[in-house]
């Protein structure tokens, strides 16, 4: 039953990885939305490299609202899609000027108004920086929970989305999100996933079914 896969993937995550969190290294909301827009189809490695020269150069969202392009296209030229980004950047940063006194809104309602801000974006700046509950579906929490179980025909990030919010306690979304990306990442990886090292296996539809086709390919030899 999907009621019993969930508590066993939640009990296992709150023995294992009872202090999830984002792997980007920030301070302050600032920071955070920042590494964040960057890490858009980019690892978070990359961008916890790139960010500390940043950082140094613009603190703070007055002082990236001044930047030039140049200059701050310079600093993230090693991040996928560096010109999209030095743009979205100083629109992000002069709309906090001028309409939040500098300071990041904690609305998905307003961030979504950011250039370079998307609903997932929103999500995980909400949900990491005041524990709202909002789901951040990215490639890994999409395919992890299509694999486990955890949902069923859901075809986009948004009917993902619902799903996973509709059967997680409330107060348990905003780490859920950190629990998913982190075992798509190293253990539920796109191609040969590790199912030797998982602790999900006798809840995992994925390898249920990998097992139940090993086991008919055998007899058949």
């Amino acid at each position: 039953m999907k009621r019993d896969r969930y508590r066993f993937v939640i009990e296992y995550f709150q023995q294992h990885s009872p202090d999830a969190e984002t792997e980007l290294n920030f301070e302050n909301p600032y920071q955070l939305l920042v590494a964040v827009i960057l890490s858009a189809q980019c690892t978070d490695k990359r961008v916890n490299m790139t960010t500390p020269d940043l950082f140094r150069k613009y603190p703070n969202a007055f002082k990236l609202a001044d930047a030039q392009y140049d200059d701050l296209f310079d600093i993230i030229k090693s991040i996928s899609f560096p010109g999209n980004k030095t743009r979205h950047l100083l629109g992000m940063a002069r709309i906090l000027v001028d309409k939040h006194n500098g300071e990041v809104p904690l609305t998905v309602e307003e961030l979504v108004e950011l250039p370079g801000v998307g609903r997932k974006t929103a999500h995980v700046i909400t949900s990491v920086v005041d524990n709202q509950p909002h789901m951040a579906v990215d490639t890994h929490v999409f395919r992890v929970s299509a694999r486990i179980g955890l949902t069923t025909n859901a075809t986009t990030p948004l009917a993902t989305e619902k799903q996973l919010v509709k059967h997680l306690p409330q107060d348990l979304i905003y780490i859920a999100h950190h629990w998913l990306i982190l075992h798509g990442r190293y253990i539920c990886v796109a191609r040969n996933p590790k199912c030797h090292e998982c602790g999900l296996k006798p809840a995992c539809k994925f390898y249920q079914a990998t097992q139940k086709a090993a086991t008919k390919k055998s007899a058949a030899v």
